[in-house]
């Protein structure tokens, strides 16, 4: 499925970047640019395209450091697309392939799965660090309910018991918040279309492998601007790029973000690849969304750090913005499990 609209992705990444060129985009530009309804249905007015298009877009908005809330869309877009058909999930999906607000998917950073419990109507639980809860029209919460059964439960974050806390973190580009609800009333609960455990997993599996197309597409920008400005800064009447040293680093760089590439290639490929009704080569999936996300984002710290170093002084200057890069990436590396987190669970699978 990866490979049907591979000759789509050079012109969907020509777009893109001549979009984030501007700046960051707004909701309205971000829906009339297609991305917020590329994998909706056709049929509810989407492109009908796979997650590996949506991955182009989160690697160009690494590689733009943008502002965008397109994370906690297209998270919120991706768990509906997991649920039960119905006349309320379409609704949703055609008011994100139209450019209306989209559901944000409440789903836990730290790398598992549920957070909250379902008794009856009434939501309980916490979770942080959600990309965009605190401007989301609806809360889409994934939950275990009282047979132990994950389910996702819709909660308005303005409805009694639920509160949102905007969290500031180090990455100024991401709007993250706390969710608590205590005994939200929810209104409506969606069962999964395939095995329940199944698609919870691949929900947290995609979380991980958008922030692995996130992390390299920064981690190429960094590359890209190391390379261009030690051509032309000179020391000893000589490009500094022509120095061993320097020349070694770029080359460490390279090395690292071409690995990166392929692992994170063969994720999307993974994700693309599982039967949402079966769940059919889940397990694969997981395991390549893991080494995806623990070597991309120890890639885009490492190659973060090491531009700021070979821009010299300017480098740590707040007018370089190589510092906007690196916040993110340190980010990153902690959203939906930490490298350590994911290379445990490659650990305990190879066993």
């Amino acid at each position: 499925m990866t490979r049907e609209y591979t000759e789509l992705h050079g012109e969907l990444r020509s777009v893109a970047r001549e979009l984030l060129a501007k700046g960051d985009p707004d909701a309205g530009a971000v829906a009339q640019a297609g991305w917020t309804g590329l994998e909706v249905p056709d049929a509810l007015g989407g492109a009908g395209v796979s997650f590996a298009e949506t991955a182009v877009i989160a690697e160009e908005l690494g590689r733009a450091a943008s502002g965008t809330g397109y994370l906690g869309t297209t998270l919120g877009i991706g768990t509906l697309l997991e649920l039960a058909a119905d006349e309320v999930r379409d609704d949703w999906l055609t008011a994100a392939a139209t450019g209306r607000p989209c559901p944000v998917a409440a789903l836990t950073t730290g790398g598992g799965t549920a957070a909250f419990t379902l008794e009856g109507a009434q939501l309980d639980g916490h979770a942080e660090f959600i990309a965009d809860a605190a401007s989301a029209p609806l809360l889409l919460v994934l939950a275990v309910d009282g047979a132990g059964t994950p389910v996702v439960a819709a909660v308005a974050p303005d409805s009694d018991g639920v509160t949102v806390t905007a969290q500031p973190v180090l990455d100024e580009t991401r709007q993250l918040a706390a969710v608590r609800a205590d005994g939200a009333p929810v209104h409506h609960v969606w069962q999964f279309a395939g095995d329940p455990a199944a698609a919870a997993r691949r929900l947290v599996d995609r979380a991980a492998v958008m922030i692995a197309c996130d992390s390299l597409g920064l981690a190429e920008a960094m590359l890209a601007a190391t390379v261009g400005y030690v051509t032309v800064r000179h020391q000893f009447g000589r490009p500094i790029g022509s120095f061993q040293a320097v020349k070694h680093a770029c080359a460490d760089m390279a090395v690292h973000i071409r690995v990166t590439r392929r692992l994170v290639d063969a994720a999307v490929d993974r994700l693309c690849d599982v039967d949402a009704a079966s769940g059919a080569a889940s397990g694969a999936a997981s395991m390549a969304a893991s080494m995806a996300k623990a070597y991309a984002c120890d890639t885009a710290v490492q190659v973060a750090g090491k531009a700021m170093q070979l821009h010299g002084g300017i480098g740590y200057t707040w007018e370089s913005g190589i510092h906007v890069y690196l916040k993110r990436a340190s980010l990153n590396r902690s959203l939906f499990g930490s490298p350590a987190t994911h290379r445990k669970a490659l650990a305990v699978r190879y066993r």
